[in-house]
């Protein structure tokens, strides 16, 4: 025969096997244990931690559940049943569906909201707001129960369920459970985006070839259409402006694509926006942002800039040569109508000479000045 003696704190409890058969629940206080062949024993558990974990525990609740329910908190989920678990007041943690749980009945109070999760994958407002502002270790927890997603208020996302698409979520914070299905969510840019098509490599039609770069504004405006007809509506963006610039620059010479760059942007826009807009995508607008030339088509170009303006210069000064003589031609018209006027361009003449020389000899008084110094010999008519 043998005998124990078990002592049980206040915030204890106590199993007692007996020839591993379960005997009872002790409480607080000391307890002595009789059993032959010292066949017995007694596992303590402390009322602070309250979940209760044994390996018998499924037994335990068949084989003796009036005495399970008088100890303990049992909870019993469905497969479509999600328990959150409140410690105080306080959330504590998630219970997955299908789960069987006991806490101890003690100091702490334990309860236990089931929610059913086969009506809807979301989440309801209170319940997201409650699992989003988790904090760890807590949220390692909820995040393998739940997908936890904010959707800014310049986007817009869909949900997908196992594979289909199922709604759009506005802005906000959305809360979806994982448990028996998959849950994915795509988040798409509502506002306008600019796209870069850079270091195309096009021949002109007269084969000269360049590199273009080109940057358009699109936005998404129908994000169902967008997605349900693409399946990666930036690439498909991106391709059709690129065809559409190969298009549009393979079908006009040089001359021609230098000297109409805006009616080059109008034609790339009006052949892309219709391929692109049917998919629900706005194609704002697009514009050439850089045309390189080679080597070797730069200089022949900047010769011809060159030769040009030297023939405008020439074209210019012979212009100019010609006004002067006609200008000259006309005064002498006018001095050999006007013999007063040819006298007064003789005394310009006498003032400018004058000018130049430091001393000047002059026979024959004011009539020699007038007369000899300076001396026009009029063609006879």
């Amino acid at each position: 025969m043998t005998i124990k003696r078990i002592t049980v704190a206040q915030h204890e409890r106590a199993l007692v096997w007996k020839n591993k058969t379960f005997a009872g629940v002790l409480e607080p206080g000391k307890h002595w244990l009789v059993a032959p062949m010292n066949d017995i024993a007694a596992q303590l558990y402390d009322l602070t931690v309250p979940e209760f974990e044994h390996a018998r525990v499924d037994f335990l609740v068949k084989e003796a559940r009036a005495t399970m329910e008088r100890y303990f908190d049992i909870v019993e989920l469905t497969e479509n049943e999600v328990g959150l678990v409140h410690k105080n007041g306080k959330f504590s943690g998630v219970l997955a569906p299908g789960k069987r749980q006991l806490y101890w009945k003690g100091p702490i109070e334990v309860k236990v909201e089931k929610i059913d999760i086969s009506a809807d994958v979301e989440a309801s407002e209170p319940v997201a707001k409650l699992l989003g502002r988790a904090r760890q270790p807590l949220l390692t927890q909820v995040l393998d129960a739940a997908s936890i997603v904010e959707v800014p208020d310049t986007s817009v996302a869909l949900l997908i369920v196992d594979g289909k698409f199922t709604k759009l979520l506005e802005p906000g914070l959305h809360v979806f459970w994982k448990y028996q299905r998959t849950v994915k969510v795509e988040l798409v840019d509502r506002r306008m985006q600019t796209m870069e098509v850079s270091g195309q490599d096009i021949l002109t039609k007269d084969k000269v070839s360049l590199r273009v770069n080109l940057t358009a504004l699109w936005q998404v405006e129908d994000v169902v259409q967008a997605r349900a007809g693409l399946q990666n509506f930036v690439e498909y963006i991106y391709k059709e402006l690129q065809f559409a610039l190969r298009e549009a620059i393979g079908s006009r010479t040089l001359d021609e694509l230098l000297g109409a760059k805006g009616d080059l942007d109008r034609e790339i826009q009006a052949s892309a926006r219709g391929k692109i807009e049917q998919h629900g995508i706005k194609l704002a607008s697009v514009g050439l942002k850089d045309v390189i030339l080679p080597g070797e088509m730069k200089d022949i170009l900047n010769r011809v800039v060159e030769a040009e303006k030297v023939a405008q210069a020439n074209l210019i000064k012979r212009r100019e040569e010609t006004a002067a003589t006609r200008s000259l031609l006309n005064t002498a018209r006018l001095m050999d109508e006007n013999p007063t006027l040819l006298r007064l361009k003789e005394l310009e003449t006498l003032e400018k000479v004058t000018e130049k020389v430091d001393k000047l000899t002059v026979f024959g008084g004011l009539d020699g000045v007038l007369k000899d110094v300076v001396r026009i010999q009029v063609p006879a008519h």
